[in-house]
């Protein structure tokens, strides 16, 4: 049986093609939602005024006011930004049809709404799958990555906001029609918000703390969070960074990769009854390690280092699980049974 690795890497080009998406994108301030849309004259029975006439979401038209007709400035500025976005969304077309990691609209939708709120420069942080798509586009690695209907967000400590952020109105206000998940049992706080239909995009919130599962008040979100055992190590030291979605490069903040990788499997370790998910982390953190032994070798050692116990005994245990994975990268192998030894 033909054993392939995990993953390749992108041409040099392409990955210069990302890098100045990735900085101009950065530098752009915050972008604009939906379609980079068109600049729109209306005029009534007085002054006239000038509307950016877009998509918000999919199947949806909206119309924004721009400036009055005669502020040549503003309207100067709006075709500034549309004519970004519009290049945005060519180069993110551009770089999905050659093996880059790109989330769908709607995850478009949300993650550009909380960018513009200056959640991620508060504090928030983006996790689980989506995180993994972007850490393969940072390091400009082509490797399979699951669909997921989730945005799993995570807050280490409390968020430094300029303003209180009502999560679920602010979800509301993406224009998605985002309805509160119960708690479980039904006198708990909800943690998540979903869209309706049972492929609905969900978004949830999680914050260090045990025992799983446990309900985490935050006041700054007027929301909950789901306690996630260890987080407060995979949260140490989040790294700014950019996640393609739609037509969007949007900056954002993901945990440290070597971290990530520690965390996943321990994730692995502690799914019980899921055994899709646990091989879904499982092939994550393999994946990721692969591509660190060959970058950023010390780094995975000093995440080990780091770990909590529990982390380093789970990872310890998914060791063998791993060797089918890394049998085409024997050095992260080897790299990783050098840690669990220790």
């Amino acid at each position: 049986m033909l054993i392939t690795p995990l993953y390749r890497p992108q041409e040099l080009a392409f990955l210069t093609q990302y890098a100045e998406l990735k900085e101009r994108s950065l530098q752009a301030g915050p972008l604009l939602p939906g379609t980079p849309g068109t600049l729109y004259l209306r005029r009534g029975s007085g002054s006239g005024y000038w509307y950016r006439v877009y998509y918000s979401v999919p199947g949806k038209q909206s119309e924004t006011l721009v400036c009055r007709e005669d502020d040549t400035a503003g309207r100067d500025a709006m075709q500034d930004r549309i004519d970004f976005a519009s290049w945005s969304a060519k180069q993110v077309s551009a770089l999905r049809k050659l093996g880059f990691q790109v989330a769908d609209k709607a995850v478009a939708r949300v993650l550009v709404e909380l960018h513009k709120l200056g959640a991620f420069e508060a504090g928030l942080v983006l996790v689980g799958t989506l995180a993994y798509m972007a850490w393969l586009n940072e390091f400009g690695a082509i490797a399979v990555s699951a669909r997921t209907q989730d945005i799993d967000l995570a807050r280490r400590q409390t968020l430094k906001l300029a303003a209180p952020l009502e999560f679920l109105k602010t979800l509301q206000a993406t224009g998605l029609p985002f309805a509160e998940v119960p708690g479980f049992p039904s006198t708990q706080s909800s943690t998540s918000v979903k869209l309706p239909g049972v492929q609905g995009l969900r978004v949830d919130i999680l914050a260090p703390g045990a025992p799983l599962g446990h309900i985490i008040q935050i006041p700054e979100l007027s929301w909950a969070a789901q306690a996630i055992p260890h987080y407060d190590y995979l949260l140490a030291d989040p790294v700014p960074a950019t996640l393609l979605a739609g037509g969007h490069c949007i900056p954002l903040h993901l945990p440290e990769a070597s971290r990530l990788v520690w965390h996943k499997l321990y994730a692995a370790a502690n799914r019980r009854g899921f055994p899709e998910k646990a091989a879904k982390d499982r092939l994550q953190a393999a994946t990721l390690a692969a591509v660190l032994a060959e970058t950023e070798p010390e780094n995975l050692t000093s995440a080990f280092d780091a770990a909590p116990e529990e982390v380093k005994r789970a990872a310890a245990l998914q060791s063998g699980a791993l060797e089918k994975l890394l049998a085409r990268h024997e050095a992260c192998h080897a790299l990783i049974r050098e840690c669990v030894k220790r």
